[in-house]
């Protein structure tokens, strides 16, 4: 089995220290799904959520949730965060979140991508919950990344998932 990055000599977790690593242009998308109610994908799309728009709320929580990633995740290092990208879509069955974030670091943004969708999905369940106390988050994942060591990667690049 090979060496664990996050485990020192005596098996105590650390932070991997990346200071060797080269500084480039980093990118990573993740997506997820809040699955609703009929009637709570009607009052979403036509503006009639009690407690304001929602989307709106969700966009600004996935933006928030990546710069606070490091705050969250124990292991995870803070990054210079360059951009964060958080769309909505509300589909059929609820709505959709993509998350794009971007940085010029040591390391990877996946952490920072998966947090936003995590959290502007968490806002469309708290932003609904009085229409929809049902609510479900699903599929969340990341499907691409760009720069560093390992290069590019996507989902399709290997060959999707069924």
């Amino acid at each position: 089995m090979s060496e664990l990055t996050h485990l020192d000599a005596a098996g105590h977790a650390r932070m991997v220290d990346v200071s060797a690593k080269e500084v480039t242009a980093r990118t990573a998308t993740a997506v997820g799904r809040v699955l609703l109610s009929a009637g709570c994908v009607a009052a979403l799309r036509e503006g009639t959520v009690p407690k304001g728009d929602a989307l709106a709320v969700a966009r600004i929580a996935g933006i928030q949730g990546a710069k606070l990633t490091p705050t969250l995740i124990p292991l995870c290092h803070p990054l210079p965060i360059t951009g964060v990208e958080v769309v909505c879509t509300v589909g059929d069955e609820g709505v959709d979140i993509e998350a794009t974030v971007r940085t010029t670091g040591r390391t990877g943004v996946e952490m920072e991508a998966l947090t936003a969708v995590c959290t502007a999905a968490l806002a469309v369940v708290d932003m609904t919950k009085a229409i929809d106390k049902h609510a479900l988050i699903t599929d969340v994942t990341v499907v691409a990344k760009a720069g560093g060591r390992s290069g590019d990667w996507s989902l399709d690049s290997e060959g999707g998932r069924s």
